[in-house]
C-alpha cells in the first residue's frame, strides 16, 4: 500500500470515528467504524481494503486515546 493511501485511510478513518460523539462509543465501535471507511477508501483508491480495513479500524479505536476524536 502506498503511503499516501495510508495517510489518507487514518485520517478519514480518524475522521469519520470522530463524528460518534453524541452517542459516547467505545473503542470496538470507532474501531468497526474506522474498518469501513477504510476499506472504502482502499477499494476506491485501487488498494487492498483488507489492507485499509487494518489501518482504518487501528485509527478508530486509538483515535480518542491521541485525543483526535473526543
Amino acid at each position: 500500500m502506498h503511503k499516501s493511501l495510508a495517510l489518507v485511510a487514518l485520517l478519514g478513518a480518524v475522521s469519520v470515528a470522530g463524528c460518534t460523539q453524541n452517542i459516547n462509543p467505545t473503542d470496538t465501535d470507532r474501531a468497526l467504524i474506522g474498518a469501513g471507511a477504510g476499506a472504502l477508501i482502499a477499494d476506491l483508491a485501487g488498494e487492498s481494503p483488507l489492507a485499509g480495513a487494518a489501518i482504518g479500524a487501528g485509527a478508530g479505536a486509538l483515535c480518542n486515546d491521541a485525543r483526535l476524536c473526543e
